[in-house]
């Protein structure tokens, strides 16, 4: 199976994550596949990856002529790109070495009500670049583009994996025409977030299964110092909460699953972390975080409600 690989950005600032995340795909051990790098909007940047990778066969570069913003230049790079499958990394990311063998396997191997998948996704994980904050506790890492505890319990169909490690049959995503632009990126609301949410529902609702989630297929994503300070980890809570009440507008569809991981942090997750409280500051300041993020996501949420009706 040759699948393609998409990683955008759009700033010189950025172009050193840039060639990290792309390098790690091109180490990895999977051979059948080819990365197309989009610059969006910057013609710096596609100056530099030609001259880097120019040379290389399973590498090109796709130079947009205004900026897109990320939904739009991943919908780009889609349509340029030549695999079966066509994946996502963020340009701050790095793919596992296994990583394209394990969303290929999925493809191949495994099942969603006895059909193959048309989706899959993996896991992503930390690589604190100033170190892992002892307050942030594990149910929260979403907020810095991490999977959580409580996502789900091993292999299986889910609603959707993060937009930095999920991928789809090309056929499909063009066929339903990729990204809505209108939501997230960086037009339109810059607070909105849910690209992959909405793009996963019209998924459901035409072929009637979600995104086949493996866990071994790793990326890690980097948290860097400023998406660590307390300051902006609450302002992440808000207009996390902001959006997904948009999105319980904009795809009535996509709340059960926030609706499920409510239930099992109140019901589940909160009342162990009470039970096995220990007089550590690590195990006081995530119970503290917990509960003090949990209300600005509901705040946020709020807000939401009074610009989404």
């Amino acid at each position: 199976m040759h699948i393609s690989v998409v990683a955008c950005t759009h700033t010189t600032d950025r172009y050193p994550y840039l060639r990290r995340a792309v390098d790690s795909v091109l180490d990895g051990e999977y051979d059948d596949r080819e990365v197309v790098i989009v610059s969006d909007g910057n013609p710096a940047v596609a100056g530099r990856a030609r001259e880097e990778y120019g040379d290389r066969a399973d590498v090109r570069v796709l130079e947009l002529e205004e900026n897109l913003g990320l939904l739009g230049a991943r919908n780009a790079g889609a349509r340029a790109a030549e695999g079966e499958v066509v994946a996502f990394i963020d340009d701050d990311a790095v793919a596992d070495e296994r990583w394209l063998a394990e969303l290929v396997r999925a493809y191949e191997e495994e099942r969603i009500d006895g059909r193959t998948p048309v989706a899959a996704g993996g896991r992503m994980t930390p690589l604190w670049v100033a170190g892992e904050p002892a307050y942030l506790p594990e149910e929260f890492y979403w907020l810095v583009g991490v999977t959580h505890r409580g996502f789900a319990d091993g292999a299986g169909e889910v609603r959707n994996t993060p937009g930095s490690n999920i991928s789809f049959r090309r056929e499909v995503f063009l066929d339903l025409n990729g990204f809505n632009t209108d939501i997230g990126g960086r037009k339109g609301d810059n607070h909105l977030q849910g690209g992959e949410t909405e793009l996963c529902a019209r998924i459901r609702a035409e072929y009637g299964m979600g995104v086949y989630y493996t866990p071994d297929a790793e990326v890690a994503h980097k948290v860097f110092r400023y998406r660590t300070r307390p300051g902006w980890l609450l302002r992440r809570a808000f207009w996390q909460g902001y959006s997904k009440r948009a999105m319980s507008v904009l795809v009535p569809e996509s709340a059960g699953e926030e609706g499920e991981f409510l239930s099992r942090l109140l019901g589940e997750f909160l009342p162990e972390r009470l039970r096995s409280l220990e007089p550590s500051y690590p195990a006081v300041a995530q119970l503290l975080a917990l509960v003090l993020l949990t209300g600005v996501v509901g705040l946020g949420y709020a807000y939401g409600t009074l610009k989404w009706r």
